[in-house]
C-alpha cells in the first residue's frame, strides 16, 4: 500500500506536467485572426485558421485580429489655406492585410495608424481652402485615404475609407456665409425679376400694336375690365365713356338737321347741347342695380333718323337696366 501512494505521487505530477505541456502545444485561432510563430525569437510564419500545434518552451504565438477596425480621429485645429481656422474629425477604416509585417515592422500598428491619419489630416487641409473642404469633400478623402495607405503599406496595413465626418466653423464665419448665401439669393431674384419684367414689356408692346390696330379692340378691354372688377359686388367703379362716342355727337345733329330739310320743314340751329361728363359712375353691390351719371349720345350713320332715334331710346334703357335684349343677343351680366 504505501508503494502506491508513493507510485501515485509520481505519476500525477507528471501527469499535470505532460498536461499543461500538450495544452501549449496545441493552439486554435479562429477565421478572422492569424498565428505569427516564433521560434526561439526567430520568426517562422503566420499560421491559422483552425488547430495547428507549436513546440513548447521554444515557439512563441502572437494572435493579430484580420477584421476592418473603425477608428475615430479626433477634432483638430486646421488652419486653412485662406486663413480660415476650423476644427475638423474624421473616421479611419482600416484592416490588416500582412500580419507578419503589423507585428515585425511596428509595435502598435493601431496607435501608429492613428497618430498618421492625425498628421496626415491637418496636413492635407491645411493646403485646401474653406469652399474646397465644403464642396469637394470627396476629393478630400480620397487623397487623405492614398496618403495614409501608402504610408502604413510597410506596416502591413490596409486604409480603405478615409471620410472627413464634420467640419466646424467659427460663428463669426457661419454668420458671414449666412449673409453671402442671402446676397447671392437675392441677386439671382433680381434677375429674374428683371427678367420677367423684360419678357413682359415685349408681350405687353405686341399687344398694344394689335389693339391700335383696331381701335374697337381697346372697348372690348374695358368692358371686360368692368366684369372683372364687378365680380365681388362690393365696390363702385368709376368707368371713363370712349371718347369716340362723343366724337360721334355732331354727325347725329347734322344728320337729324339734313333730315329736317329733305321734308321741307323749317330748319333751326339746334340748342347748344350741354357738355356731357366724361365719366359714368357704376355702383355694384350685393342686390343693387347699376346707375348712370349721364347719357352719351350715339350715331349710326348708315341708319335713317327713326332708327337713330329707336336704338338711342333702347341704348338708354339699356343703360338703365329695363332692356331685354332680344334673341341672339346675350345681355349683360347682372350687376
Amino acid at each position: 500500500m504505501p508503494e502506491l501512494f508513493n507510485l501515485l505521487a509520481f505519476i500525477v505530477p507528471v501527469a499535470l506536467v505532460l498536461f499543461s505541456v500538450a495544452g501549449s502545444a496545441v493552439k486554435v485561432v479562429q477565421e478572422y485572426e492569424r498565428g505569427v510563430i516564433f521560434r526561439l525569437g526567430r520568426l517562422i510564419g503566420a499560421k491559422g485558421p483552425g488547430l495547428f500545434f507549436i513546440i513548447p518552451i521554444a515557439d512563441r504565438m502572437v494572435k493579430v485580429d484580420l477584421r476592418v477596425v473603425t477608428l475615430d480621429v479626433p477634432a483638430q485645429e486646421v488652419i486653412t489655406r485662406d486663413n480660415v481656422t476650423v476644427r475638423v474629425n474624421a473616421v479611419l477604416f482600416f484592416r490588416v492585410f500582412d500580419p507578419e509585417k503589423a507585428v515585425v515592422a511596428v509595435t502598435d500598428f493601431v496607435r501608429a495608424t492613428h497618430q498618421i491619419s492625425q498628421t496626415t489630416l491637418r496636413s492635407v487641409l491645411g493646403q485646401s481652402s474653406l469652399d474646397e473642404l465644403l464642396s469637394q469633400r470627396e476629393e478630400i478623402n480620397l487623397k487623405l485615404q492614398q496618403i495614409i495607405d501608402e504610408q502604413t503599406e510597410p506596416w502591413g496595413i490596409k486604409v480603405g475609407i478615409v471620410e472627413v465626418k464634420d467640419v466646424e466653423l467659427p460663428q463669426s464665419m457661419q454668420r458671414a456665409m449666412a449673409r453671402q448665401a442671402e446676397a447671392e439669393r437675392e441677386k439671382r431674384a433680381k434677375i429674374i425679376h428683371a427678367s420677367g419684367e423684360f419678357e413682359a414689356s415685349k408681350m405687353l408692346t405686341d399687344a398694344a400694336g394689335v389693339i391700335g390696330s383696331e381701335p374697337a379692340a381697346i372697348q372690348l378691354r374695358y368692358l371686360q375690365t368692368l366684369t372683372e372688377i364687378a365680380a365681388e359686388k362690393n365696390s363702385t367703379i368709376v368707368f371713363p365713356i370712349p371718347i369716340e362716342i362723343l366724337s360721334l355727337i355732331p354727325n347725329v345733329l347734322s344728320r337729324l338737321g339734313a333730315g329736317h330739310d329733305r321734308n321741307g320743314s323749317e330748319t333751326s340751329t339746334p340748342e347748344p347741347t350741354p357738355p356731357l361728363d366724361n365719366t359714368m359712375a357704376v355702383s355694384t353691390g350685393a342686390g343693387s342695380s347699376a346707375g348712370i351719371s349721364s347719357e352719351p349720345a350715339s350715331s349710326f350713320p348708315d341708319l335713317d333718323d327713326e332708327e337713330v332715334k329707336a336704338r338711342m331710346a333702347e341704348r338708354a334703357r339699356f343703360l338703365e337696366g329695363e332692356f331685354d335684349a332680344p334673341t341672339g343677343e346675350e345681355p349683360l351680366p347682372d350687376r
